[in-house]
């Protein structure tokens, strides 16, 4: 059979990798001949890796250009049984399977800019067995703001609305695994203004209060 491309599944995406998820009823030595994936040719770059799902087998394999695939690892498939022979009327199989479990995070684009006061909707796909995430605000420094959240998974989707932080300049949302933080999304940083109504002095500054969100006019 040829390439189906409904069978194509980005898990990961970078600008410089992604890990993809093919799975298709041809079997893996027709997936991994020369040309089967030319129709993608534009998206499956050297360096990346596909989790290969086939009639036969599942497997990890590393795709080089062409594209094409590389010999990769084999985590399940069509194994031999080995026969040991304890007597001439007793015979004994011995079969071994791996399987693998893929857990990934994608979080859903944000805006380049906020304005204090107001929230910060957070949304991220996830998939595999993940249960809850934490979602939080880093600053520049990387140091966890007030008010994270820990968000329960439904439907593969975790939803959260966070507190605008003061303003300031290289926020980034991270969203992670509560079991393993290892497991993560990181959005691009972003940045909070303050709102138009914000007292300014004479070199146009927004003044402050202690807690770092603006002073406001009485709107009175």
């Amino acid at each position: 059979m040829s390439f189906l491309a409904s069978g194509l599944t980005p898990l990961i995406q970078t600008s410089s990798f992604s890990l993809w998820h093919y799975r298709t009823d041809d079997i893996r030595t027709d997936v991994t001949a020369a040309g089967y994936f030319n129709p993608v040719s534009a998206q499956l770059k050297p360096g990346d890796l596909m989790i290969l799902q086939t009639a036969d087998a599942l497997a990890l394999l590393p795709l080089r250009s062409g594209p094409a695939t590389g010999p990769g690892v084999t985590l399940d498939g069509a194994v031999s049984p080995l026969a040991l022979l304890r007597s001439a009327a007793q015979n004994f199989t011995v079969t071994q399977a791996v399987g693998a479990v893929v857990r990934t995070i994608v979080l859903a684009p944000l805006a380049a800019g906020f304005i204090t006061g107001g929230s910060i909707p957070v949304s991220a796909q996830v998939q595999g067995p993940i249960s809850q995430v934490l979602v939080s605000v880093r600053d520049s420094s990387n140091q966890i703001m007030p008010t994270p959240q820990i968000v329960t998974v439904s439907g593969g989707y975790a939803t959260a609305a966070i507190p605008v932080p003061p303003v300031g300049t290289g926020y980034r949302i991270r969203v992670e695994d509560v079991q393993d933080p290892a497991i993560a999304a990181v959005s691009r940083t972003f940045s909070v203004t303050p709102p138009l109504d914000g007292i300014q002095q004479e070199n146009l500054s927004v003044i402050l209060m202690e807690n770092g969100y603006a002073l406001l006019r009485d709107r009175a």
